[in-house]
């Protein structure tokens, strides 16, 4: 099943020859994964590509499906659909800040219980330029 998903979630580009027969074969013995199939690879387009305005249309058809676990991600898109859209449409993200965050974490945990925030805050300085 982990490698199905990886197929199914992979750019078809990135597949081997081998791995595309394979997905070929499990696609051709269920008709539900197929479907889901296509929404995942149209959902990859548009995250890809930028093309966050097909997203309401992206979930009307998810929906009519019915395939359970999409359809409950298509739903929790909805909660708050303008935010989803707009991080769709354009090209910034919060990427490298997230990153740096976790780093901190981690330092932090590293440190747990060991030194005081003077060292911590170092610690912290002298990474940042990497």
């Amino acid at each position: 099943m982990r490698q199905v998903t990886g197929w199914l979630t992979r750019h078809p580009a990135a597949l081997t020859e081998d791995d595309q027969v394979r997905l070929k074969a499990v696609l051709e013995q269920c008709p539900e994964l197929r479907s889901a199939a296509g929404h995942v690879r149209a959902f990859g387009e548009m995250l890809t590509k930028l093309r966050g305005q097909e997203l309401p249309a992206w979930i009307a058809a998810v929906r009519a499906e019915g395939l359970p676990g999409l359809t409950a991600f298509a739903d929790s898109l909805t909660s708050d659909l303008d935010a989803v859209t707009r991080g769709l449409t354009t090209r910034w993200n919060s990427g490298p800040i997230e990153g740096r965050v976790n780093h901190i974490k981690m330092l932090k945990r590293q440190m747990f219980g060991r030194a005081s925030l003077p060292l911590l805050r170092k610690r912290v300085l002298l990474t940042a330029s990497r």
